[in-house]
């Protein structure tokens, strides 16, 4: 199937809040802010602040090619820039080559810099959400073919905000993924971290059996907060989680 029309986008969205879409080249981000702060000023300025994120790490891989062919933890070089130095310690603390931090670091940026200009948003980057939230929130999880595919939501308190939720599939997207899980969900306070632990957890996912395997994985790891993976019919789920209906 393809999902390249990302029409799992409207599991996320919120009708309280004014969603808008920018694309700047690699980055598609689904935005949400309050109405009251949304104008056309405002999504020219995100556009921007997308570019002004990207351009280190555009620049920085000019000089480091190896950086984002890597699929094993790097050593980036000593004057790297904050977001490379951050996707890099993601990747090792993950144990994945650090552009699997990309779409969380680039969301993460984003919408720290847009919270200061909204108190509610949401930054959704090929399923890697940024979001910090003044009320209770559902997040739906889109599975692909799984029959708990759109089933299921994650209830987000502002207590938790700002938050990390990040999905990696073995077969949903363009994401390099080893794995075979319809989706696994990481929750973290850090969006990069959250990125590259569904992608590690994701690569750990062959059939069922491997559920547990990659649940204990991610609960070793400092700053994970929650897990949840659908493989098929099944899902597993752990920490600091709780599981609606839709």
């Amino acid at each position: 199937m393809d999902f390249t029309d990302r029409f799992y986008r409207q599991d996320h969205r919120q009708v309280d809040l004014v969603h808008f879409q920018l694309a700047v080249e690699e980055t598609d981000l689904d935005i949400g802010v309050r109405k009251e702060r949304f104008s056309t000023q405002l999504v020219a300025w995100v556009e921007e602040t997308i570019r002004a994120c990207r351009r280190p790490l555009e620049d920085y891989i000019q000089r480091d090619p190896g950086f984002v062919k890597a699929l094993t933890p790097y050593t980036v070089l000593p004057n790297a820039p904050l977001i490379v130095q951050t996707m890099a310690e993601a990747g090792r603390l993950a144990g994945v080559g650090p552009m699997a931090a990309v779409a969380g670091a680039v969301s993460e940026l984003v919408g720290k810099s847009i919270a200061k200009r909204s108190r509610d948003v949401i930054v959704e980057n090929g399923g890697d959400i940024f979001i910090r939230t003044s009320k209770i929130r559902r997040v739906g999880i889109f599975a692909g073919d799984s029959p708990l595919s759109n089933q299921v939501a994650i209830e987000i308190r502002p207590d938790e905000t700002p938050l990390g939720i990040c999905t990696s599939s073995g077969k949903v997207g363009h994401s390099l993924s080893f794995g075979k899980a319809d989706a696994v969900v990481v929750l973290s306070s850090s969006v990069p971290l959250a990125d590259a632990v569904a992608t590690a957890c994701g690569n750990l996912v062959q059939s069922t059996d491997d559920l547990e395997r990659s649940l204990e994985f991610a609960s070793e790891i400092t700053g994970i907060k929650g897990v949840i993976i659908i493989k098929d019919d099944r899902l597993a789920v752990w920490g600091s989680v709780k599981l609606l209906p839709m």
